[in-house]
C-alpha cells in the first residue's frame, strides 16, 4: 500500500503540540577566540569532525533565513493568537542562532583554511546570483512546500539536538573548542525548545502529508552522497589536513559514534503517517538543560546580553 493511499484513508485528527508556551529569546554574545585562538581542528583535532562542522556551520545562517523568509510569506494567515505567539519566538529564536552562527563563521572559521565552508559562505549570500535563483525557486514551489521543507529542516536540527544533549561523549567532548561547544549545546535546546512551532504552522495553513513526506525521503536518500563527498573535497583542499589513513580511521569512529550511527532512522521518523515532533519526548532533557545552562548559576547565564 502506498503512502498515499494510507494518508487518504486515514481520517485520524492531525494534531498540535501540547506545549503552547512560546520559545524564550535569548540575547546572546559567545566569546569566541578569547581564552585561546581557536585552533584548525577544533574539534579534538578530527579532521573529517570538523571540517563537516565547519560546513555545517557555514550552512547554518543560511538554513535559518530560508526559514525565516517561509515564515514572512504565511504570518498574516495565521489568526490563532497562540500559535502566531510561538511563531514570534521560534522567529527570536532563529535571529540569534544566524547571528552567532556568522559570527563564528565569519570571525573565525573563515581564517581556518575551509575552503568548502568558505564557498558556503559566500556563494548564498544576499545580493548573488545563486541567492536570487533560490529565492525564485522558494516563490515558485509556493508557500506551504517552503513551509514543509522548513519543517522537514526543524526535525533534522531537533534530532540533532537531542543526540547532542542525551550523549555526553558529544557535550562533553573533550580537547573540542569550548566556546564552539558552548554554542552547540545552546543551539541544541533552543532546537528542542521550538521543534514542533513551524510543523504546528504547516498543519494551519493545511500542508499536505504527502509533500511533508517526500521531502524528507529527498534527505534521507541524499544525506551521506552529497554531505560526504563535500567534506572529503574540504579535506582533500587543504593540504594539511590530509592524512589518509587518520581521515579513515576517524570516519569510521564517526560513523560507529552518537553522532551519526542510526542517525537516517531517527530521521526517517519524519515520515510516518501522522507523525508529530511531540511522539518525541525530549521534555525532561530540555528541563534539564534549561536548568544547567540558564539556571540560578547555569554556565551559560555570563552569555546573555
Amino acid at each position: 500500500m502506498s503512502v498515499t493511499s494510507i494518508l487518504r484513508k486515514d481520517k485520524t485528527p492531525l494534531r498540535t503540540s501540547k506545549d503552547t508556551t512560546p520559545p524564550k529569546v535569548r540575547r546572546m554574545r559567545f566569546r569566541f577566540g578569547e581564552a585561546a585562538p581557536m585552533e584548525h581542528l577544533f574539534i579534538n583535532g578530527n579532521i573529517p569532525l570538523s571540517h563537516g562542522l565547519a560546513i555545517g556551520n557555514a550552512a547554518i545562517p543560511l538554513g535559518e533565513e530560508t526559514m525565516l523568509r517561509a515564515v514572512k510569506k504565511f504570518m498574516k494567515d495565521i489568526e490563532d493568537p497562540v500559535l502566531k505567539k510561538r511563531v514570534v519566538g521560534f522567529v527570536g529564536q532563529e535571529l540569534v542562532h544566524s547571528k552567532e552562527h556568522d559570527r563564528l563563521n565569519d570571525e573565525h572559521l573563515a581564517n581556518l583554511r575551509y575552503p568548502i565552508a568558505n564557498s558556503v559562505m559566500t556563494v548564498l549570500r544576499e545580493g548573488t546570483r545563486s541567492f536570487e535563483a533560490l529565492v525564485k525557486l522558494e516563490d515558485f514551489v509556493g508557500v506551504k512546500l517552503h513551509m514543509g521543507v522548513t519543517a522537514m529542516l526543524e526535525h533534522i536540527t531537533a534530532t540533532l539536538g537531542r543526540r547532542m544533549l542525551a550523549n555526553e561523549e558529544l557535550y562533553n567532548m573533550p580537547g573540542a573548542d569550548p566556546e564552539a561547544l558552548k554554542l552547540l549545546t545552546w543551539h541544541a535546546l533552543e532546537e528542542l525548545e521550538h521543534k514542533s512551532v513551524m510543523f504546528d504552522a504547516y498543519r494551519y495553513v493545511g500542508g499536505s502529508e504527502v509533500a511533508r513526506i517526500g521531502s524528507m525521503a529527498v534527505v534521507v536518500i541524499g544525506l551521506y552522497p552529497v554531505l560526504g563527498p563535500l567534506v572529503l573535497l574540504s579535506i582533500l583542499r587543504d593540504r594539511e589536513s590530509w592524512h589518509p589513513l587518520v581521515v579513515a580511521r576517524q570516519t569510521a569512529q564517526i560513523a560507529r559514534g552518537p553522532l551519526l550511527k542510526g542517525l537516517l532512522g531517527e530521521l526517517a521518523e519524519f515520515m510516518r503517517p501522522g507523525f508529530h515532533p511531540d511522539d518525541i519526548d525530549t521534555e525532561d532533557l530540555v528541563q534539564e538543560w534549561q536548568l544547567k545552562l540558564f539556571g540560578a548559576n547555569g554556565e551559560l547565564v555570563d552569555r546573555l546580553r
